[in-house]
């Protein structure tokens, strides 16, 4: 372990050695969009410093009859170079099989720190902490009720105008793991990139590994696609399906905008 520990810190202080270079090398537009949406892995890109941007949609849920409607919104603000901090919150209408409700999900936050541009084998690689907080409801479903801690490693890989995301995570949750497990873990694979003028497109492959526990379940699998629109530099919209691939994964549907608003 002392071993991997000082492997990490070597390569973190080349790799901000070359970040500092790398940055402005890359030079990207401050009031430019950098969509996280719509997948369910990130890039390991950030707004720029003292910058703000918004990420929002609308998404539908089916599972086994029983429906659930999100509306996952983040703020993302830039605090430094290569840092930034985000904000993580939605409402939740669930219906079907249980008696309907509507109700705020859990609150959330993540501290999103790129430590590497241009490494070999992890491209642009950046650490994401995070903790989640139970604001939603666990008798009625729109939350877990627990108190979450994670990290989630990013590896992004640009060839041309094309990308390529690589994340794996792992959420540490409180409580007996009646309400959800203990230890999670989660992979994705995406890619994107433009298609024909403003149009872009993108998939993923992402999944969820079996837990333990009272509240453990078996490995999901998914297949996330579809397209993009470049409305303008700052304002990115989407739309597409969610596949289910293996375990009880739901079906789905989702749109929405990413929106950098501007400096703060």
């Amino acid at each position: 372990m002392r071993a991997a520990w000082a492997a990490i810190v070597a390569l973190t202080w080349a790799g901000a050695l070359r970040a500092q270079g790398a940055d402005s090398a890359r030079a990207p537009d401050p009031h430019a969009a950098q969509p996280e949406r719509p997948t369910v892995a990130t890039h390991a890109f950030t707004v720029a410093p003292g910058w703000v941007e918004l990420e929002a949609g609308v998404e539908h849920d089916a599972l086994h009859g029983a429906h659930t409607l999100l509306t996952p919104t983040v703020l993302k603000f830039g605090l430094a170079p290569r840092v930034q901090l985000e904000l993580l919150e939605s409402f939740v209408h669930l219906s079907g099989t249980t008696p309907g409700y509507s109700g705020l999900g859990d609150l959330g936050a993540a501290l999103k720190w790129r430590i590497l541009d241009g490494a070999p084998v992890v491209g642009h690689f950046a650490i994401q902490p995070s903790l989640k907080l139970p604001v939603g409801s666990a008798r009625h479903g729109t939350g877990t009720g627990t108190t979450d801690v994670g990290l989630l490693l990013i590896s992004s890989h640009q060839f041309g105008a094309y990308e390529l995301d690589v994340n794996a995570g792992y959420v540490r949750r409180s409580g007996d793991g009646s309400e959800a497990p203990r230890d999670a873990t989660l992979w994705t694979v995406s890619g994107g990139g433009p298609v024909a003028g403003a149009l872009g497109w993108v998939g993923e492959f992402f999944g969820y590994p079996g837990t333990s526990g009272r509240a453990g379940a078996r490995a999901t699998a998914a297949f996330l696609t579809g397209p993009t629109a470049q409305i303008a530099r700052w304002l990115v919209l989407d739309a597409g399906v969610v596949l289910p691939l293996a375990g009880a994964q739901p079906h789905a549907l989702y749109a929405g905008l990413t929106w950098n608003l501007g400096r703060l």
